[in-house]
């Protein structure tokens, strides 16, 4: 039931909205409401993602990222520890396609040094010992701190301790509609007052701030993981994680085989630019926001050659030949037998700043009012999601 009042309404019952409550409870804060527009947790991002707990070594170390992805990495495996919840602590290997990779490869090492991730350049062989599966050109990187969990048990066990506080009510299948003044929210469950607002709606984050006369120059562009599974009669399979070197100019990691936390092994996902925020399907979640979401991908496609890049070479990868080749240039063997569909398809909801027409690479957190907004919740969000909640109750509250 929805409460008529509360000091401090969340939008958003994903990983960050959840994560953002409990560390307001740790603060002292009493008298908290989270809504969730869908029936029940985990519907979009922050339960469709792959489970990896990043280890910090993509991110400029001149970003938030950065900053904070180890510490959210430790805060996310001691809680999965301490709640009995499962985690699978095998590391992942970064595989140059190529020697035309090697000077990236190296680029990628002193970011996650500077980091403070700890990882390290090996060879062939020592490749072999970690991955048997694996190949690489001459060298690869090892991450010792990369790690997988289960994002939709962790999510239920934070709202069963939020619950269980007494001072944090969560509600399902509850909208926000609009917001009446400074302090009122209308939802899909009737009114609420509210003292502050924190804006954790992952996707539909944008049209929140903007609502309250914040962020207009942003505009969020969604793009759409499609995953395969590796067959359980395939002879060969994965440890841990096995990722190609990525182009660090885009937020996208290619093509990557991960070992999921109930041993399931993954391919994906693609980073295909999609027409809908929930678009899953090739049709399904498209509304009546589409056509400005291709307008504004025909303009991004016009000036941006790291956009046009994706727009070219992703969508190709529905076809069958094109996954499974990308795939197929980590491992030594691969057939195309082994590879099955799945079900599983996630959406990236990539901020863009329509100012300089570029793809915002870092968090964003910005308040107006008593509002708090968090902006550009993407990967590594879940992985940083605990350390997240700390810097913005410290900083913004």
């Amino acid at each position: 039931m929805l409460p008529q009042k509360t000091h401090t309404l969340i939008v958003g019952a994903g990983i960050v909205g959840l994560t953002l409550a409990r560390e307001l409870l740790a603060s002292g804060y009493e008298d908290i409401l989270v809504v969730e527009k869908e029936p029940q947790l985990g519907a979009h991002a922050s339960g469709r993602n792959s489970g990896v707990l990043h280890a910090g070594i993509y991110y400029s170390p001149d970003t938030l990222k950065a900053r904070i992805c180890i510490e959210g990495n430790f805060l996310m495996r001691e809680y999965c520890r301490q709640k009995g919840l499962p985690i699978l602590e095998k590391g992942k290997v970064i595989v140059a396609r190529d020697t035309s990779e090697w000077p990236a490869l190296e680029e990628l090492y002193s970011r996650a040094k500077k980091n403070g991730a700890k990882v390290e350049m090996i060879d062939e062989q020592q490749l072999a010992d970690i991955e048997p599966n694996a190949r690489t050109a001459g060298k690869a990187m090892y991450s010792h701190y990369t790690a997988q969990i289960d994002p939709k048990a962790v999510l239920e066990q934070l709202k069963h301790d939020l619950v269980g506080s007494g001072q944090v009510n969560v509600v399902t299948g509850c909208q926000l509609e609009k917001i009446k003044g400074s302090h009122i929210a209308l939802t899909t469950k009737g009114e609420v007052s509210f003292e502050r607002l924190i804006n954790a709606a992952g996707a539909h984050c944008d049209k929140i701030a903007q609502a309250l006369g914040i962020g207009h120059h942003y505009r969020l562009i969604p793009f759409k993981g499609i995953y395969r599974k590796l067959k359980k009669s395939a002879p060969y399979t994965v440890n841990g994680n096995i990722y190609p070197v990525p182009d660090v100019k885009n937020p996208f990691l290619g093509v990557h085989f991960t070992r999921g936390i109930h041993g399931d092994v993954y391919l994906g996902p693609t980073a295909i630019p999609a027409f809908g925020r929930e678009n899953y399907g090739i049709l399904k979640g498209i509304d009546s926001e589409g056509l400005s979401i291709l307008l504004s991908d025909a303009i991004l496609f016009g000036v941006n050659p790291k956009f046009r890049s994706v727009a070219l070479s992703e969508p190709r990868k529905y076809i069958f030949t094109y996954f499974f080749e990308d795939a197929r240039k980590l491992v030594k063997q691969l057939s195309p037998d082994d590879v099955e569909p799945c079900d599983k398809v996630g959406i990236r909801s990539q901020l863009v700043d329509w100012t300089s027409k570029e793809m915002v690479m870092d968090f964003l957190v910005r308040s107006s009012g008593n509002a708090v907004h968090i902006l550009n919740p993407v990967s590594p969000a879940f992985t940083c999601s605990m350390a997240l909640a700390k810097h913005v109750v410290k900083n913004f509250l």
